[in-house]
């Protein structure tokens, strides 16, 4: 179960960076993407991060317990 729950919790992460990265560049480059999706980027972005930190409060829990 821990190491499910490690695996998820680094796949959030990933998520969390590959969304911002992209929110980024649509914000360095301007125009018609970062018009139209800076706002769902952010919220993605926001969304995936609070998913991330859930799975770490989880993992961390779980590594307490002893993995039980």
């Amino acid at each position: 179960m821990e190491n499910l729950v490690f695996v998820v919790m680094l796949g959030a992460m990933f998520a969390v960076v590959l969304v911002l990265a992209i929110g980024i560049g649509g914000f360095g480059a301007g125009g018609k993407f970062n018009a139209k999706y800076a706002n769902k980027m952010m919220r993605l972005r926001i969304l995936f991060q609070a998913i991330a930190v859930i799975l770490i409060v989880l993992y961390v829990y779980l590594r307490g317990q002893g993995g039980q």
